[in-house]
């Protein structure tokens, strides 16, 4: 059985084409950690996580601690002694051990990513104006890029987040659908207002009012609401699912691959939620072109609606070679297709990285600087 002969962590800094702007942060630039993984007979795999500061109790320092010493454990394993290595210490730091169980399953091919027919899986983008005439401007040129669903964030003030909503539903009119998110920012008094306060027209759902841990205002909200509600950072185990379904008004659950450890487990979630009775959303408006690849590839037997693995588009350049294919609002996989890293964006977006080699016992660091 082969074994794991050689590791790359490199630390990625990629500026993006404008502001990303959350509730709890404002991004200018992705940094995720990307792990390139050899085997002793030459076969290579990669995947990359991106730690959000604020989305969760990870942080970048942490994950880049905690991914040089599991990396040390698993050096010389075999990968399936390799993978459950690392998924015993999942949830210590979800994201950078789904980055590394991933490239182990991209080097062992893993059928999931087996594109045995062409497939389009349309996309929803973000709508960042605030201002009614900037927004009928906006609306009007995503649709003549193919969008047919808007991603609105809220959660900052209700009646100014309602008058938003209000004016891109009016400037969308019957072409595209809404999905309302406040990541978590409304207290539960004022996501009840909101939600209760929604013309439901061109509505899809409403992701995610208050915070994570609070399931007790979630529920209040969803009771209240106008349209169905969407969890999100919660669900991150079948556990965490089954919770969701037993909520009255809550229609949809997301799920990102960062927060299920791995392709497998991230199908088995998919698969979970709707047996459960809700529908599946699937995608990180934060990830790279590398882990859009990976959510695209499982998207194509598992959701029935516009992914949520945007995130892709957001920086100038990519990663891929050949790049995801973007056409008409929509990721478009081609038969046989199997990217590779682009040796050129390594080493124009890498600031820092270590090399473990199991055969020559060493650790090699490249320290780039911003």
């Amino acid at each position: 059985m082969a074994r794991i002969a050689q590791i790359v962590l490199r630390h990625l800094r990629q500026p993006l084409i404008r502001p990303y702007r959350l509730s709890y942060r404002t991004f200018e630039e992705f940094e995720p950690y990307l792990i390139e993984v050899t085997d002793d007979c030459g076969a290579t795999g990669f995947a990359d996580g991106h730690i959000s500061p604020g989305s969760s109790s990870e942080t970048r320092e942490g994950g880049w601690s905690f991914l040089q010493s599991r990396i040390r454990e698993v050096l010389g394993e075999e990968i399936a002694a390799a993978k459950a290595l690392l998924l015993a210490h999942f949830s210590a730091s979800k994201v950078v051990t789904t980055a590394i169980v991933c490239a182990l399953e991209v080097l062992e091919r893993h059928p999931l990513l087996d594109v045995s027919a062409d497939a389009k899986l349309p996309l929803l983008t973000p709508i960042n104006a605030s201002e009614p005439e900037e927004i009928a401007r906006e609306v009007e040129t995503w649709l003549a890029q193919g969008f047919r669903t808007f991603k609105v964030k809220v959660g900052k003030d209700v009646d100014a987040d309602l008058q938003r909503v209000q004016a891109i539903q009016q400037a969308a009119g019957k072409h595209a659908t809404l999905r309302l998110d406040a990541n978590r920012a409304y207290l539960r008094a004022d996501g009840i207002r909101f939600a209760s306060s929604l013309d439901r027209t061109g509505i899809e759902l409403f992701e995610q009012p208050c915070d994570s841990d609070d399931w007790d205002a979630n529920a209040a909200v969803a009771a209240a609401s106008t349209v169905p509600l969407m969890l999100d950072e919660p669900i991150c185990t079948l556990a965490d699912i089954e919770r969701a379904a037993t909520i009255k008004g809550v229609g949809f659950c997301k799920l990102k691959l960062k927060r299920f450890g791995s392709l497998d487990r991230l199908h088995e979630g998919l698969e979970r939620v709707r047996a459960c009775g809700m529908e599946p959303v699937l995608g990180d408006g934060l990830g790279s072109e590398v882990h859009g690849w990976l959510e695209a590839a499982v998207a194509r037997s598992t959701i029935r609606n516009a992914g949520e693995f945007n995130g892709f588009l957001k920086p100038h350049d990519r990663l891929l070679d050949p790049p995801l294919t973007f056409a008409e609002g929509a990721v478009h996989l081609k038969v046989g297709y199997w990217p590779r890293l682009d040796p050129r964006a390594m080493r124009r977006f890498t600031i820092k990285s270590v090399v473990f080699d199991a055969e020559r016992s060493r650790v090699t660091e490249d320290h780039r600087g911003a």
